[in-house]
């Protein structure tokens, strides 16, 4: 079985529903595996929560899999998670998709990624409704409509995502990434971009990482944004792009 690959979700959704559709159209013949956030482990984030855990996480579950070396593959939340990962453990990553992570570290910020970063902390502490609503509203290009509420009744792990992606939040806020460690990366990274979600994040974001990593490319998509991301919408399409992405990796030297 070809391309190993690990795949985190982000701070809403559980990794199931979130790659189904992406796990399908890749095929048996790929070994990739969605694995929830550390963050949603128990009841409740612990009080000492940090990307850390994440990364601590990540390895294990690679070693459960017997994957000295993988593909990994992080979106949002997860995208901040593969980062701390790549810092911490490079030699184990084969290449790196970032689809919009929500955080890429606290160094060499524009203007417009701090003032966004300005509408996230205003929202911490708010109840839990409101806070969901700004929290989407930061995400979308101005103008976007926000994604309809789904229908029936709330899911269960609903409940834990105010906690989780306050806990996430501020462990955003306390975390270092290091840059001088991540330009030494040599495997390559592919930043997945909704051509609707909010450019002052995540356009910025990645003209920043372009800077970092040494083989580093973007791939628009201009009729998606952060929440109906193309893994989602256009698995089939994400899967192609990725089967190729995987094989000029492990064909690089």
């Amino acid at each position: 079985m070809s391309h190993k690959a690990i795949l985190l979700p982000g701070g809403v959704l559980p990794a199931q529903p979130a790659y189904a559709a992406l796990l399908s159209a890749l095929g048996n013949d790929v070994d990739a595996h969605a694995k929830d956030l550390e963050v949603y482990a128990e009841a409740a984030p612990p009080s000492d929560y940090s990307l850390d855990v994440e990364v601590d996480g990540i390895a294990r579950y690679a070693d459960r899999l017997g994957f000295e070396k993988f593909h990994l593959v992080g979106y949002s939340g997860g995208g901040a998670a593969s980062l701390a990962f790549v810092c911490a453990h490079p030699e184990r990553v084969s290449s790196l998709t970032l689809m919009e992570p929500a955080w890429a570290g606290n160094e060499g910020l524009s203007a417009e990624e701090l003032a966004v970063r300005q509408i996230f902390r205003r929202l911490e502490g708010l109840p839990p409704p409101e806070f969901m609503a700004g929290f989407v509203r930061a995400h979308l290009r101005e103008g976007v409509s926000p994604p309809p509420s789904p229908e029936g009744p709330t899911p269960p792990w609903m409940a834990k995502r105010p906690g989780g992606l306050n806990a996430l939040a501020k462990a955003f806020s306390r975390a270092k990434l290091d840059l001088r460690r991540l330009r030494t990366f040599q495997r390559p990274v592919l930043y997945l971009l909704g051509g609707l979600s909010n450019p002052d994040y995540f356009a910025r974001m990645a003209d920043r990482l372009a800077t970092v990593f040494p083989d580093f490319s973007i791939e628009t998509y201009a009729d998606r944004h952060h929440f109906d991301p193309p893994h989602r919408v256009e698995p089939e399409r994400v899967a192609t792009m990725l089967r190729e992405f995987w094989k000029r990796a492990e064909a690089a030297p």
